[in-house]
């Protein structure tokens, strides 16, 4: 079974694995079609990634068929679905309320174990979901827009909401999708004008606010001093999501949709003075890759502009080490698998 293997940071090579013969019972093994390359991805080849053992196959971002199924599984044979790549326990406290998206023993696919970039792999029936009225190549968009459409669902915020969504990046740009699929009149704000041109050409965000040194001013100017009733932080920075509790309205909602190593700090009169609410967001649950589904089969996610990089398992050993330095025009790259 072809495999791109990362052995240690900085190298990857395509590699000739055992063949997957015993499906264990309730899980489903799957022939991988497409797999998105990840900001993860990129960390992890680059030995980045603080809880990483090597060698690791990467890869979660996953379209897939089924080919079989082990003992107790009901899922057909040929059906093409979206695979949610968090294996949760479903036994603790996070599991029984409902969010095994953060469990407190998850492992992600292609990060706590091997992943999708390779030609098949197994998971368990309940983390497939149908990929009804996708390509194969957009299903594979789906976990990561599902990230965004989370940290949107986790604010709770009313249609006509003024919301900022700090970072333009692929994860920073399907918050944005959803935040406008929720209602909300959507402000992006990036360091990149790069990227806030793309966002406004190709995906329709035209109000635009690049970060630099004068960008507390126009953030405020943008809502006339009241500050934002959410704001979503997709940086993966903490300077930004500490200077971010300051564009919140009264009232208002911040939500961490990235996660960082640092400590957040922030003043408490600020914080209690105008009452706001704090989220962390992670990972997904099935009723947003759900939404998700269904939003791009409903043509309300421009799939063909944000996949703008493609690949096979063979070109990605050169094509990933190369765009996770060259991200000129990047926003998500996509690993062709399978044959058409």
């Amino acid at each position: 079974m072809k495999s791109v293997l990362c052995p240690q940071p900085g190298r990857l090579e395509v590699v000739d694995r055992t063949p997957i013969e015993t499906v264990p019972d309730g899980w489903v093994r799957l022939a991988v079609s497409h797999v998105g390359i990840c900001g993860t991805d990129y960390h992890i080849f680059a030995g980045k990634h603080p809880f990483l053992e090597y060698p690791r196959v990467m890869g979660h971002e996953i379209s897939a068929t089924v080919i079989s199924g082990g003992r107790g599984t009901t899922i057909a044979p040929g059906t093409p679905v979206v695979v949610n790549p968090y294996l949760s326990c479903g036994a603790c406290i996070a599991c029984r309320k409902g969010k095994p998206n953060c469990c407190t023993a998850i492992k992600v696919l292609g990060v706590h174990t091997d992943g999708a970039f390779c030609e098949e792999i197994v998971v368990p029936e309940g983390n497939l979901y149908p990929a009804e009225g996708l390509s194969p190549e957009a299903a594979a968009t789906v976990e990561f827009l599902a990230i965004g459409a989370h940290a949107v669902r986790r604010a709770s915020t009313d249609a006509g909401s003024r919301a900022l969504v700090i970072g333009a990046g692929p994860i920073g740009l399907g918050t944005a999708i959803f935040s406008r699929i929720a209602g909300h009149d959507v402000v992006l704000a990036d360091t990149s004008t790069e990227r806030l041109d793309f966002a406004a050409r190709k995906l329709g965000f035209a109000k635009g606010i690049v970060v630099d040194v004068d960008a507390a001013a126009r953030i405020a100017a943008a809502t006339d001093g009241d500050g934002f009733d959410v704001v979503f932080d997709a940086t993966g920075h903490g300077g930004s999501m500490q200077a971010a509790f300051a564009h919140v309205a009264h009232g208002g909602t911040l939500v961490f949709v990235s996660v960082v190593k640092d400590e957040i700090r922030f003043s408490d009169p600020e914080f209690h003075k105008r009452e706001m609410t704090l989220i962390g967001s992670r990972n997904a649950t099935r009723q947003d890759f759900d939404h998700v589904v269904a939003s791009i089969a409903s043509g309300l996610v421009p799939i063909d502009a944000l996949i703008t990089h493609r690949t096979t398992l063979d070109g990605a050993v050169a094509d990933l080490p190369r765009w996770a330095e060259e991200k000129t025009g990047l926003v998500k790259a996509v690993i062709q698998v399978a044959a058409t």
